[in-house]
């Protein structure tokens, strides 16, 4: 199942070119702001209430910190820790960096005077510790995909996503996510990490292309 409307490149390195950690987290931190973008989209689509403005934020930042989530336990799967720490530190920063700037652009300095960054790191400090309690998905390849969240992490974004959403719409909002929004957003994100860690040489591109 992927995102309809979402297309992502399955490379973003030239063939034998030295790929840092922070290099990595940049190109997955574009990937996980437009996954989690997209299913605002889908949910909004599917006759959810996600209003623009604060609503639209508070949504945003509960899903950026679940696909964070996956990611890092796929780092975790794939990497050193030294690597995965600078990796993961590094994609915080840049979904933090993403989501400050939009939400300062639209909705202006925080009332408390707190930076919008600041506040969206300390919640994924706090969200990673309940997420870490969850585990992997049994029926899952873990050695294709790395790490899939078992059914009570996939629960847990749901539940804290309900709140957020008008009362008409919070009895709907579990079954919705969990059959079908988490799980497409977690195979981009499954996609594009195997891609990006790929030691696989990728096919030579033609050198004419026909089309529109």
């Amino acid at each position: 199942m992927n995102l309809p409307g979402l297309r992502i490149k399955s490379h973003w390195f030239k063939p034998g070119t030295q790929r840092t950690p922070e290099q990595q987290a940049s190109a997955m931190a574009f990937i996980v702001w437009r996954t989690a973008h997209q299913m605002l989209k889908r949910m909004r689509g599917a006759a959810f209430h996600i209003d623009a403005g604060a609503p639209y934020f508070v949504f945003m930042r509960e899903v950026l910190v679940f696909l964070i989530a996956v990611v890092d336990r796929i780092a975790h799967a794939r990497m050193d820790g030294a690597t995965r720490q600078a990796f993961t530190v590094a994609l915080v920063r840049h979904v933090a960096s993403t989501l400050a700037d939009n939400e300062a652009e639209l909705m202006g300095p925080r009332s408390d005077g707190a930076a919008h960054g600041d506040t969206f790191i300390d919640l994924v400090n706090e969200l990673s510790a309940h997420y870490a309690e969850f585990g992997a998905d049994p029926h899952a390849d873990a050695s294709a995909l790395g790490f899939a969240p078992d059914f009570n992490f996939v629960r847990y974004l749901g539940s804290r996503l309900e709140p957020t959403l008008p009362p008409e719409d919070r009895r709907w909002v579990l079954d919705q996510v969990m059959a079908s929004e988490a799980p497409a957003a977690v195979q981009v994100v499954q996609d594009a990490m195997r891609n990006l860690l790929s030691t696989e040489s990728r096919p030579r591109r033609r050198a004419t292309l026909s089309g529109d």
